[in-house]
């Protein structure tokens, strides 16, 4: 290779970078939309195939069947389950007065048996300060989640419509060789399915174990906080300990202390556990993933990549590991 196409060669890597940062700091606010359409179509891939080979449909109409079926499986029941919510939460007293009474009486509990004054001016102020956030945090998320799910299915659908030109272009541009790229593209296959299986259906069986405990031990708002505890699950080291700890911990403030104990024991024993079993039944049967991956993968995605970086998380820290694993194989083991 003579000068003149060395300058041409490393002109254009420094063109695409430059091109590739400013797309993607562009494109950022609509990462999530990206990133649920590409998950979506690992799942359904093979459906569309065998759709447009098989059964020799034309391919908008299979990739509108397919688009349909991930409505269907996704948006609206995640929709049914923010309305069950929602209605939940409306059915609450909130009575002002009732309400004041209540808080300042758990107020005076934490006082009497710990001394701490949970409704000092400082405080008070502290919470203030932060309720316009909390709104602003709220309605920014609602309006991410449309637009989100609106670019989630126009991304879907034109990626169905690629279908195999468009894997084959992305595996000619993989930098590894063919043993390489396969496994690649297998560690991703496994992780993305494990995950997006896998952290819906732990999520749902971990909120009903503990929508029983909180039935049988009589917690407030059982449903709520059943409810609660399913979106607790994606959150690292902590998970559902968020919700029924403070719930333990009122009962047994509120003079309770033989519901409040049997609700922690139930949740250590049982709540917990579910958890451990559903991990490991799903690593057998999926991905053989390392739990440190798992969790450090979560905490790291959840800050890049908003809610879908319970998958993309887990699966960037593995695909590290893995490129640090080729390039020892590749360049540093003797051959």
């Amino acid at each position: 290779m003579n000068v003149k196409e060395q300058y041409w060669k490393y002109s254009l890597i420094i063109l695409i970078l430059f091109m590739g940062i400013i797309l993607f700091r562009e494109i950022a606010p609509f990462l999530s939309g990206i990133l649920g359409a590409s998950t979506i179509y690992i799942m359904v891939r093979k459906q569309m195939f065998f759709l447009t080979e098989k059964k020799k449909m034309k391919n908008s109409i299979a990739a509108i069947l397919i688009l349909g079926e991930a409505i269907l499986c996704f948006l609206i029941p995640f929709s049914i389950a923010v309305w069950l919510l929602i209605d939940e939460l409306h059915g609450i007293n909130l009575d002002p007065t009732a309400t004041i009474d209540a808080v300042q009486r758990f107020s005076g509990l934490i006082q009497e048996r710990t001394g701490y004054n949970v409704l000092s001016s400082d405080n008070i102020v502290t919470a203030a300060g932060y309720l316009p956030k909390v709104g602003q945090v709220l309605v920014n998320s609602v309006s991410s989640f449309v637009i989100n799910s609106l670019v989630l299915i126009f991304f879907l659908y034109f990626m169905l419509i690629g279908g195999r030109r468009m894997e084959s272009y992305l595996y000619t541009l993989l930098p590894f060789n063919e043993d390489n790229k396969r496994n690649v593209l297998t560690e991703i296959n496994m992780m993305v399915k494990s995950n997006a299986v896998g952290i819906p259906l732990l999520a749902v069986i971990q909120g009903l174990v503990a929508l029983i405990g909180y039935l049988i031990f009589g917690a407030p708002n059982p449903i709520l906080f059943g409810f609660l505890t399913c979106f607790a699950t994606i959150i690292p080291l902590v998970g559902t300990s968020l919700v029924w700890f403070p719930l333990a911990l009122y009962l047994g403030l509120s003079g309770d202390w033989f519901n409040g104990i049997g609700l922690a024991i139930y949740a250590l024993v049982v709540i917990s556990n579910s958890d451990n079993l559903i991990r490991f039944i799903l690593q057998k049967k999926m991905a053989d993933t390392h739990p440190l991956i798992t969790v450090f993968g979560v905490i790291i995605g959840l800050t890049l990549f908003g809610f879908w970086g319970v998958i993309f998380g887990p699966l960037f820290l593995s695909m590290f590991i893995l490129c640090l694993n080729i390039f020892k194989i590749e360049y540093l083991d003797p051959k």
